[in-house]
């Protein structure tokens, strides 16, 4: 038998286990289709249709998740709450139980799997192409701020521990460039390590605001990017936040941060030199005022203050993590190619510098976006 054989023989296998563990939820029976779906690196995923309707089905990556069932439950309250705030009108995924009334599947390998609603007729958008859309990205992640503000943090669990630690990942970062002899001898990575050295003091900003009391752990979504927004193709409005995994407590300023990071980075982090790396105060306005006016009546005002300080510390962070995982062989980030993290830091960094050079016009753009209507 052939490579090919060998490889058709086993997708047919893996394709008629996956249809098992789709007919262990409560789903009509047989599943008709089932094929891989997403660009996601983290969870294997897969489109399943069964009764005419499609649903999507993840294996949770035990090796990032440590407790992947918890995250369903971060889910489950997170339905509830829009269910009884319908006038939001905010989507989420649900899940679909198992037959035995389970929120997920354990197989025998122990694998943890679920299975969840599709949202039909949506996708997410490669960039902000005019404010309108912009305002709509604005909108929906304050609409799931305010949503989830009157939701205690402490009724989720802590499903990813240690992300947007930021301390944490200096700290990480120091270790490695320690452990790593010779590192900066390459005048790339020096050039990331001194950019990093010289901003030490960034990475505990929010974290200290926090521990002093200043700013409240809330429910966060924990990884708002582009990538994670669906708009509705026929409207062109905004309609969902998915990817939940990291569903748990935080801070606010981080996804607002993160999510500023991705929409206004309009060159990517795939820009082919850092010089056309920029922080677009066009898109950042709209997307800012948008999300003030679902937001301004319940943040308080050092949330609002160190908005500013949020949006610098997210690529800061982000950064970091790439350099770091550079230095220590690629072992968290997928890479095509050598090298890929440590330029995908270098790009990070670039737009910090950016928003460095930009710190007056960001004050004022907070400013003029939550001042009183």
């Amino acid at each position: 038998m052939g490579r090919k054989e060998i490889d058709g023989v086993h997708q047919a296998r893996t394709l008629a286990s996956l249809g098992t563990i789709a007919e262990a939820f409560e789903i009509p029976s047989p599943v008709e289709t089932i094929a891989p779906y997403g660009r996601g690196l983290i969870n294997d995923t897969f489109c399943v249709e069964a009764g005419g309707t499609r649903y999507v089905l993840q294996r949770i990556n035990g090796a990032v998740f440590p407790d992947p069932l918890r995250i369903m439950s971060n889910i489950q309250a997170l339905d509830r709450q829009a269910r009884q705030h319908a006038d939001l009108g905010f989507r989420v995924p649900a899940l679909i139980a198992t037959r035995a009334g389970d929120a997920g599947l354990r197989a025998p390998d122990d694998s943890v799997w679920r299975l969840m609603t599709l949202i039909e007729d949506a996708g997410s958008l490669p960039r902000i192409e005019d404010p309108e859309q912009a305002r709509e990205v604005g909108r929906l992640l304050g609409r799931f701020h305010t949503l989830l503000q009157s939701l205690p943090a402490e009724a989720l669990g802590i499903t990813l521990p240690g992300f947007h630690d930021t301390p944490a990942y200096l700290a990480g970062f120091l270790s490695a460039l320690a452990r790593v002899e010779g590192a900066r001898n390459d005048p790339q990575i020096e050039t990331c390590v001194r950019f990093a050295l010289l901003r030490q003091g960034l990475a505990r900003r929010l974290a200290d605001a926090r521990d002093r009391g200043e700013i409240p752990v809330r429910v966060t979504h924990g990884d708002p990017k582009l990538d994670n927004i669906l708009f509705d193709r026929g409207s062109g409005r905004a309609i969902a936040l998915i990817d939940l995994d990291t569903l748990q407590p935080g801070l606010v300023l981080h996804d607002i941060g993160d999510c500023l990071r991705s929409c206004c980075n309009c060159s990517g982090e795939s820009a082919d030199g850092h010089t056309r790396v920029r922080f677009d105060l066009a898109v950042a306005e709209p997307i800012l005022h948008a999300y003030a006016e679902q937001t301004r009546d319940w943040l308080n005002p050092q949330e609002i203050a160190l908005i500013p300080e949020a949006i610098r510390l997210m690529p800061f962070e982000l950064g970091l993590r790439f350099l770091t995982d550079h230095l220590e062989g690629d072992r968290y980030f997928k890479v095509a190619q050598p090298g890929e993290n440590l330029r995908k830091a270098g790009i990070q960094f670039a737009l910090v510098t950016d928003i460095e050079g930009k710190v007056d016009d960001i004050e004022s753009m907070v400013s003029r976006c939550f001042q009183a209507p």
